[in-house]
């Protein structure tokens, strides 16, 4: 069924008459531990406390600039919009990578509790709402503040346990994620991943979390120190409605890797959505296709549905996976 016939989605197409703005506005947001980070605000002129802002975290070493179309469509569809950069990655990026130290948990603990605080103080009263792409997902889940959000969108997301890959890419993902990356960022202080056209340069700190061939969160380098200090992890904090969207064909986003992330928000009402591209009409979409505008009429809809009521439309392609 062509998602443009059901009205609730199709409404979504729709960009709507707002009050003027300026989208994309660069700002400044200063962490706990005093590190600057970099990103932009699509904030409407007239303040409105029903109006949700929403806060999208990035994939690893992803720069928050490959989410703006995305956020000008939820932008035109109503919501204020938050994109940020991790340290390290482009807004957000040092001087120097070799001195920093920075970590998975660093981005989700420190990063985006900065933007949940920055969410709560420049949107007084608003709710808010998240959209993790893969890690983004598990960022989603370390922030001290997490029981603020309403809705949680996550594509893709997980915190890439190797034997979750899709059997057929497995070695070779292991490979290039596991051996390879780990030995250049231990001769050059840091990832050079956009050199070598393998996403953008990266943190040794997160590549070690990263590489790290562990099934718990907490057994990653960063995770076991989050543990030890505060006792546990803060996934359970957040309350929110969550749907996980994968597609069928991304090799990190199998079903196991999405349900290993989903069993640690034991706290939020979780809806696990498996999405097959031909349900779409497409041949394949990937890891990384999820937020091209040239998914704004098939995918994007079912996003947005989400954010604005918790819930999907009848008519949503692909089909619920069984919660065990």
């Amino acid at each position: 069924m062509n998602l443009q016939d059901t009205p609730a989605l199709a409404s979504a197409q729709v960009e709507l008459q707002l009050p003027a703005a300026t989208p994309g506005e660069p700002f400044k947001e200063t962490a706990t531990d005093g590190f600057v980070l970099g990103g932009f605000t699509w904030q409407h002129a007239l303040p409105d406390t029903t109006r949700p802002v929403v806060i999208i975290n990035a994939a690893t070493s992803v720069r928050c600039r490959h989410y703006s179309r995305f956020a000008d469509y939820l932008f035109a569809n109503g919501f204020d919009v938050i994109t940020f950069d991790y340290r390290g990655i482009g807004e957000s990026r040092p001087a120097s990578l070799r001195d920093l130290d920075a970590s998975w948990t660093d981005w989700g603990a420190l990063d985006f509790e900065a933007m949940l605080r920055r969410a709560q103080r420049e949107f007084p009263g608003q709710p808010i709402d998240v959209v993790g792409h893969s890690f983004g997902g598990c960022a989603a889940g370390l922030g001290a503040s997490g029981h603020v959000i309403r809705h949680l969108v996550t594509v893709g997301a997980q915190f890439a346990y190797w034997r979750d890959y899709a059997p057929a890419h497995r070695w070779r993902m292991f490979g290039k994620w596991h051996l390879v990356m780990p030995l250049v960022t231990k001769i050059y202080g840091y990832f050079p991943g956009k050199r070598l056209g393998w996403l953008e340069d990266t943190p040794a700190g997160v590549v070690r979390d990263w590489s790290t061939p562990t099934d718990r969160y907490e057994k990653r380098p960063s995770g076991r120190v989050a543990h030890a200090t505060h006792g546990q992890l803060p996934f359970a904090k957040v309350s929110a409605k969550t749907l996980a969207i994968s597609i069928s064909d991304d090799p990190y986003g199998t079903i196991a890797a999405i349900e290993r992330l989903l069993g640690y928000f034991t706290h939020s009402t979780n809806t696990h959505l498996r999405i097959e591209p031909h349900d779409i009409g497409e041949r394949e979409v990937g890891h990384f296709a999820f937020f091209r505008s040239a998914y704004q009429a098939t995918l994007w809809p079912i996003a947005l549905s989400w954010l604005q009521t918790g819930e999907l439309a009848p008519d949503t392609p692909g089909r619920r996976v069984p919660r065990s």
